[in-house]
This record gives structure tokens, C-alpha cells and sequence, in this order.
């Protein structure tokens, strides 16, 4: 796909002379006036059919051929023009695409399948990951979202629908049934409900952009995960633990299965992700910044500080896992603000060098610099 910025250009004047009239124009000099006015000296009946009525023409043609001279709104506009198509390779919606590093291939995943694609070869890709079962009935888990490493060419990251990230090598098979890492983490026992498996979803992973951490973002929380430590999560962020005591009524109305995106921030402090009511939260990883910010994507953003966690949190240097618990009121924001579940901020990305946030929320496209 291409983008470009495209001039449109409207006429506003049409500067043709109509106060002639059928009478007047049929002089004496009538065929050299057609000779001059219409290309190659054609006659007006033979060359142009005038079907509209609103435009007089008069049979002898006129004295010479009027254009428009005036034309205004030049205003740009984004124009998008596909350059290629990579079709018939899923049978199910595709929920992400992810580019290599190497800059020849990309990736593309559904629900049970990730295909590798070459960039300049669209008729064909390799099925590289294959998690659909012989019988549908035994299937248990499904694909959420897959990412490349950002240097490593050879290395990617999937998650599930059972809160698990599997860390592949490209170059141990041609389909990578087998990981080489695991991520999970476990619930402790006698704490699983009907929804712990449904708030447990992974809905996105993106990779710091020092190939590092893994960050992931299910239904409650954002966990960061050291591709070091499998053993569980070096930092938790809950984002939604307000709403546990509402987990019927989003599962009612659906809206316990919304996909929030995350990202980080260039250089790995800091971290965001969307809620409900058009909020987005800002969090920061570091032992020198623990700030929790909540602002309003709108025309006039409002800065909402969160209380600090009642616990201490550990920093990435931990070897522990960290949690983050802010005191937030049931079915209210961190400051006691009811939520909106009908807007939602699910898309957001950070700029991969400066500190900005682009955020998506309902039909309009919100830019922050902080």
C-alpha cells in the first residue's frame, strides 16, 4: 500500500462566453468561425454532440473555443493505492502482520495459522506455524497476535488465547511446531473462575525495541517479560482491576472480549495502553519512575494522576514479579469516574524515536507530545 498526499483541484469558473445566441451566431463568416474554434477545423454539429440544454450552442459554432481559466481548492488528501495483493493464504481474519528485520519478509497470522510471505512475492507463502487440530473439537487454544523480533531475523513471538507467549527459531524447522521458549503465568490455586481463562487472552505483544522484553496486554493488566526469565513476568500493571467485580455484566454485554493494544515507549521507560471512556494510561518501568498517568483522548485532554500503588513495586532489576495495585473504586476509573464502555481507546502507537502518542479513538485520530 502507498500513501501520498494528492492535490485535488476544482474548477470554479467555467469562462465560456454565452451571451452569444443561436441568432448571432449564424453569420456570413459561421464555417471559418468553426474552423478556428474546434480542433482540426471540424465542424460544431459533427465534431460535438451538445446534450445539455443548460450550455447554448449555437449551430455555426462560436468565434473560438473558451476554457476554464479559474480553478481553486487545491487542498491535500491522503490517497491510498495498493501496490500488492497477498491473497488466498487464510482461512480466518488475519489479526496481525508484522515485518522482518531483514526487510525481505513479513508475517501474517490468524486464528490458527502464521504465514511467511517475501515481499516481492505475493502468490505463494510458507506455513510456518500450524496449531489447527486433526478433529476442531480437540481445539483448545487459539492464535491472538504474532510479532517479529526487531533484530533478530530468524526469531518471533506469538501469544494465545490462554494467556501463553511462544518464542520461535525459524531456523529449527520449516514449521516451528516446537518453541524454544515459553512465557506463562500461572494462576494460583483455587483462584480460577468462569472468566480467568477469557481475562487471561493475550491481545497484543509488542517487542522493546532493544529485542529484550516482551511486552503483553490481556483484558486486566500489561506484564513485561524478560526473554531471559520464562519463569513468569518481571513487571505487572493492572489496567482494568476495577472492573473485576463487573466481569458478568462485560461478559454480558460482550465487552470482556475487546482487544486493547499496547506499545513502549524508544527508549523502554515507559508504557501505554487504552481503556474505556476514550482513556489511555502512561505507565512508568523504571526504579526511577513508577508514574501512572491516565489522559483523555479528546479535543481537550485532561491529565488524570492515579493513586500510588498500596504496595511497593519492584523495578525490571527484580527477579521477582512485580505488581502494581492502584486503590480503584468498582466499575469507576482510578479517580472514581464511571466508565463508558460504549467508547473505548483499543489502537494506540508510540513513535519509535521521539516521545509522542499516536491514539485512535471512535472516528478520530488523537497526537500527544509529552
Amino acid at each position: 500500500m502507498q500513501v501520498q498526499d494528492k492535490k485535488v483541484k476544482r474548477i470554479s469558473v467555467m469562462n465560456l462566453d454565452t451571451s452569444q445566441s443561436a441568432d448571432n451566431g449564424t453569420t456570413s463568416s459561421s464555417s471559418t468561425s468553426s474552423s478556428r474554434g474546434l480542433p482540426n477545423g471540424g465542424s460544431s454539429e459533427k465534431s460535438y454532440n451538445c446534450a445539455n440544454n443548460d450550455l447554448p450552442f449555437p449551430p455555426g459554432g462560436y468565434a473560438s473555443l473558451r476554457l476554464p481559466v479559474v480553478v481553486t481548492g487545491q487542498e491535500l488528501n491522503p490517497v491510498a493505492r495498493c501496490r500488492r495483493v497477498y491473497a488466498h493464504a487464510h482461512d480466518y481474519h488475519i489479526n496481525s502482520i508484522s515485518n522482518n528485520s531483514d526487510g525481505e519478509t513479513f508475517i501474517s497470522a490468524d486464528d490458527l495459522r502464521i504465514n511467511l510471505w517475501n515481499l516481492e512475492i505475493n502468490s505463494q507463502s510458507f506455513n510456518i506455524v500450524d496449531v489447527k487440530p486433526a478433529n476442531m473439537e480437540d481445539l483448545t487454544e487459539v492464535i491472538t497476535c504474532a510479532e517479529f523480533h526487531p533484530t533478530h531475523c530468524n526469531t518471533l513471538a506469538y501469544s494465545s488465547s490462554k494467556g501463553a507467549i511462544r518464542l520461535i527459531d525459524l531456523r529449527q524447522s520449516a514449521l516451528c511446531d516446537n518453541h524454544s521458549k515459553l512465557f506463562e503465568e500461572h494462576e494460583a490455586p483455587g483462584s480460577k473462575s468462569f472468566f480467568t481463562e477469557i481475562i487471561a487472552s493475550v491481545s497484543d505483544i509488542k517487542f522493546a525495541r532493544d529485542g529484550r522484553h516482551i511486552l503483553s496486554r490481556d483484558y486486566m493488566t500489561l506484564k513485561l517479560w524478560d526473554l531471559n526469565m520464562d519463569s513468569g513476568p518481571v513487571a505487572t500493571f493492572q489496567v482494568h482491576e476495577h472492573l473485576r467485580p463487573k466481569l458478568c455484566d462485560l461478559y454480558e454485554n460482550d465487552s470482556i472480549f475487546d482487544k486493547f493494544e499496547c506499545c513502549l515507549s524508544g527508549d523502554g521507560h515507559r508504557l501505554a495502553t487504552g481503556s474505556y471512556s476514550n482513556l489511555f494510561r502512561v505507565f512508568g518501568c523504571t526504579s526511577g519512575n513508577t508514574e501512572a498517568t491516565t489522559l483523555e483522548a479528546s479535543r481537550n485532554p485532561m491529565r488524570r494522576q492515579v493513586a500510588n500503588p498500596t504496595r511497593p513495586t519492584r523495578t525490571l532489576t527484580s527477579l521477582t514479579r512485580a505488581v502494581r495495585r492502584g486503590g480503584e473504586n468498582a466499575g469507576a476509573d482510578g479517580n472514581g469516574n464511571s466508565n463508558d464502555f460504549s467508547t473505548k481507546l483499543l489502537h494506540l502507537a508510540w513513535h519509535p524515536t521521539e516521545n509522542s502518542i499516536a491514539c485512535a479513538a471512535g472516528n478520530s485520530l488523537y497526537m500527544y507530545y509529552a
